[in-house]
């Protein structure tokens, strides 16, 4: 079974506010434990998660070696004051308190550095996030600075322009990155950086009435163009579903992402698929202790 390269712990695929309410006072060990087992009952090994604000991340990371599960976690991700993010972690409004919580994450057990360069969908409208993004100076200046404490970087990204910043610097892994031009992809296909562009949360969405269907089927077609295309080219690409986001519940997502993912590539392309989502999972694993 291939392993979940973008979970989180914190969330249950139905309420994130309610979710994340239950460990407000004080981490519940046994909703990490109810997780851990469906994880195990669907044969998944290995989990790499987004991190949080309130340590459950870090709690799931002591606790994983009970169910045989190899779980990295960046322990919270790091967001710019004002912009989004507060969701999975902390906050920074200058370069010494960025550092400050590079050093604190790394000090606390972090795998990798997670760090949020843009806004998330509005799945409503086609084309629309709910902020553009960093500027490509604060975007290479953030990775810049993880990659010289000895950390990966895995960059929360939507959007070309933020994308394309982060990958020039070097970015170790993009998550999501959806709405990227063809140029971008290119450089993409070209880089050392994996790409996680969690279909499940999109298409997981078809059918619910939260969102126009129509709206929900130019994002993920996109979604899935892009794909192919990157696929096409050569670029390292890898199954992560975002698991406990909306309609995304853990186990069943990463069932669900794959069926996605040959759907984008096309059918007869699984037995490449297979082969190139395992060995980008093989250099998540050999490179998220460090650069």
């Amino acid at each position: 079974m291939l392993g979940e390269c973008h979970a989180h712990i914190i969330m249950d695929g139905k309420n994130y506010k309610e979710a994340v309410a239950l460990h407000k006072s004080g981490v519940k060990e046994e909703v990490i434990r109810a997780h851990f087992r469906i994880w195990g009952e669907t044969g998944i090994t290995f989990v790499r998660d987004g991190g949080d604000a309130l340590g459950v991340s870090g709690r799931a990371k002591e606790l994983a070696p009970e169910y045989g599960i190899d779980y990295r976690t960046p322990i919270f991700a790091i967001h710019k004051k004002g912009h989004y993010g507060g969701i999975v972690g902390h906050a920074f409004s200058d370069w010494k308190e960025y550092h400050s919580l590079v050093c604190r994450a790394k000090k606390e057990g972090a795998d990798f550095i997670k760090i949020m360069i843009s806004g998330i969908m509005e799945f409503g409208a086609f084309g629309v996030l709910t902020e553009e993004g960093l500027p490509e100076n604060e975007i290479r200046q953030m990775i810049r600075i993880a990659h010289e404490e000895g950390m990966t970087v895995m960059a929360h990204g939507n959007g070309d322009r933020p994308v394309r910043a982060a990958v020039e610097a070097g970015l170790d892994t993009l998550e999501h990155g959806n709405y990227l031009k063809k140029e971008t992809l290119d450089l993409l296909a070209g880089s050392g950086t994996i790409w996680i562009p969690t279909l499940a949360p999109t298409g997981n969405l078809l059918g619910c009435g939260r969102f126009p269907d129509e709206q929900v089927k130019r994002i993920l077609r996109c979604q899935m163009d892009n794909i192919r295309y990157a696929f096409a080219r050569g670029a390292g690409i890898g199954l992560g579903s975002d698991s406990g986001a909306y309609l995304v519940p853990h186990g069943q997502g990463l069932l669900d992402e794959y069926e996605w993912m040959k759907k984008a590539v096309g059918e007869e392309k699984e037995t490449e698929l297979k082969e190139r989502l395992t060995e980008s999972e093989s250099r998540i694993k050999k490179s998220a202790v460090g650069k």
